[in-house]
């Protein structure tokens, strides 16, 4: 056999291995696109859009001016899912925040359902000028997965936003991106890619807060396995977004972050 006829049938085999590869790509996309418009018509928007309005000063019986707490980020951080105020997320550390520092806590939530990290710069825009929180918890990070953000544009925002926040003299706790793979809603394999991708998130987030000398709580290692195993009782109506439970475990795992900024601060 000559040298051409081997080339050519190298060069062959090439293509052909380019073409099924690149067939293979856009079979699974066309599978994961599948997936996702049944993902989405499954969830629905049961909940709405608006999440209880949770703002007021929580334990006013309490000694002391009021410790300022601001919830930034996504509808987690908003608490959608909650059906009274006191079951966000933001409501629940408040109140927890306020009985271990005995002081009143005073709630103020930026938060938007459906924001991604790149809103979390109007977000901060949107608050007065002479604004001070005391602290900051930030929870962002599902959306990005959802819309395909790439992980540096993601971490660039959040970024900015820690740093915004220090200038106001704020502490700020960031909450990890949620484990996607918790979602029982979204079918395989579209499910594994979000766990992946979510995680891959959610360590460049802690990183990310680490280096700017903000706290960081890994939410998938601290309640994501309680998500996995009780589904009905961690999720809400939707089964995308917290129960009145879920928020009161999560919480849990934010307090003590919270409270260690408060007492440093």
């Amino acid at each position: 056999m000559s040298r051409t006829s081997v080339a050519v049938r190298v060069t062959a085999a090439g293509v052909a291995t380019v073409a099924a590869v690149g067939i293979t790509v856009l079979a699974g996309g066309s599978l994961l696109r599948r997936q996702a418009a049944i993902a989405r018509r499954r969830i629905g928007k049961p909940l709405g859009e608006q999440a209880p309005d949770a703002d007021r000063i929580w334990r006013r019986a309490h000694e002391g001016e009021p410790i300022e707490l601001l919830m930034v980020g996504d509808s987690i951080a908003a608490g959608l899912g909650a059906e009274r105020r006191k079951d966000t997320l933001g409501g629940r550390l408040a109140k927890g925040l306020a009985h271990r520092t005995h002081r009143p806590v005073r709630l103020r939530t930026a938060a938007v359902v459906g924001s991604e990290t790149s809103k979390l710069g109007a977000q901060l825009d949107a608050l007065p000028d002479d604004y001070r929180p005391d602290v900051a918890v930030i929870v962002v990070g599902g959306n990005d997965i959802t819309h395909r953000v790439p992980v540096s544009v993601s971490i660039a925002h959040l970024e900015r936003a820690i740093a915004r926040l220090q200038e106001r003299g704020t502490a700020v706790v960031v909450g990890t991106c949620p484990d996607l793979g918790a979602l029982r809603p979204v079918p395989q394999p579209l499910r594994s890619l979000g766990a992946r991708l979510s995680r891959q998130l959610a360590a460049a987030q802690a990183e990310a807060a680490s280096r700017a000398g903000a706290r960081a709580v890994d939410l998938r290692r601290a309640v994501g396995a309680v998500f996995i195993s009780q589904p009905d009782e961690m999720f809400s109506l939707d089964r995308f977004h917290p129960s009145a439970l879920g928020y009161r475990r999560t919480a849990d795992a934010l307090l003590p972050a919270v409270s260690a900024a408060v007492e440093t601060a």
